[in-house]
């Protein structure tokens, strides 16, 4: 059984780490979703709130999405490139919603965080933080951000509710995937917060035409072999279309996983998406990342990231190491044997 947590407890130890202090930097993932969004403005509102800290909030990618510039432009953020910033000159950083050692975040090198809050499984490289909160039965980080707001009294602006309410729906799907009961209890308290006219602002925020042509090739791409669905989106600019066509292909009658793979840059990115809760996509993920490359997730969803082999940055040998790495899925979900069939049949 699951120890109980103590939410006063929590803050409490969360307290005296960023007592004393004056400047936090506050690192999300590479490239930030609503949950590592609300979760790091959260945290910027108990560090401003409880101990007066000045906070700057670092990545090493881009905001990509534009759901997520949107939510970035509503709360009035200015999130910088981790490599502008130099940790060394803050006298705490934490990290939320990834951890080091993951492959989906850029710490400074010799940078051991102080504080790491995430709802993912918990990476060895954590325990070194003078502060971890690690809940991978949560559905979202924003939740736990949410209860320390609350254990610290703290009175919820609209925006930041607003944020927090998007984090929640996000990560779970509407409270659908892989949600707990303090999941739906934040939300439910959060929601009356929010402003549900700026969310549904954010959320069908105007798309760029570029964005139709990424669907457009997952779609032309997606292959079935059986009840799985993979799609491979070649070279992009960034990676948020992979997770995005992932989540969309699980939709497909029928279809119990999706795995989708591009490259962005050197590095080749997977996302899995399953429908099976006996699945377990992390493990999954972490066999397609093999020893070179990183990976992990929940029991529904997961990621991937492997480095490039110097001599497959060719066209043929990308498509090649794809191809490896579409055989390591089938492999682990048991569709080996599968005949491939295109998705999209013409009429």
């Amino acid at each position: 059984m699951a120890a109980r947590i103590d939410p006063q407890e929590r803050l409490r130890k969360l307290d005296l780490v960023l007592e004393g202090s004056r400047t936090l930097l506050v690192v999300m993932q590479n490239n930030p979703d609503p949950d590592a969004i609300a979760a790091a403005a959260a945290l910027r509102e108990i560090a401003n709130e409880r101990h007066g800290i000045a906070c700057s909030l670092g990545h090493g990618g881009t905001v990509g999405r534009a759901e997520n510039e949107a939510l970035v432009r509503y709360l009035g953020l200015n999130p910088r490139s981790i490599a502008s910033l130099d940790s060394e000159r803050f006298d705490r950083v934490a990290v939320v919603d990834a951890q080091p050692g993951a492959g989906n975040i850029s710490l400074p090198d010799g940078c051991v965080p102080d504080i790491v809050i995430d709802h993912h499984p918990i990476r060895r490289e954590s325990r070194s933080a003078r502060f971890t909160d690690i809940r991978s039965r949560y559905g979202a980080t924003s939740t736990i951000l949410y209860q320390y707001l609350d254990a610290a009294a703290i009175e919820i602006p609209t925006k930041l509710a607003t944020a927090l309410v998007y984090g929640i729906r996000s990560d779970t799907q509407d409270l659908g995937r892989e949600s707990t009961r303090a999941d739906i209890e934040a939300f439910l308290q959060l929601y009356p917060l929010a402003n549900p006219r700026a969310l549904g602002r954010i959320v069908s925020a105007p798309l760029p035409r570029a964005y139709f042509s990424r669907l457009r090739r997952a779609l032309d791409s997606a292959t079935l072999y059986g009840t799985r669905v993979v799609s491979n989106l070649g070279r992009l600019d960034s990676q948020e279309m992979i997770a995005e066509a992932a989540d969309l292909l699980l939709r497909v009658e029928g279809v119990t996983w999706s795995c989708c793979i591009g490259c962005v840059g050197d590095t080749i990115h997977v996302s899995l998406r399953t429908s099976d809760r006996e699945g377990n996509a992390g493990r999954v993920a972490h066999r397609m990342a093999g020893r070179r490359g990183f990976g992990g997730g929940h029991q529904t969803l997961a990621g991937a990231q492997i480095p490039l082999p110097a001599g497959a940055r060719t066209a043929d040998r990308l498509d090649r190491t794809v191809a490896t790495l579409v055989q390591r899925f089938l492999r682990a979900t048991g569709g080996a044997s599968e005949q491939p069939e295109p998705l999209c049949l013409d009429d």
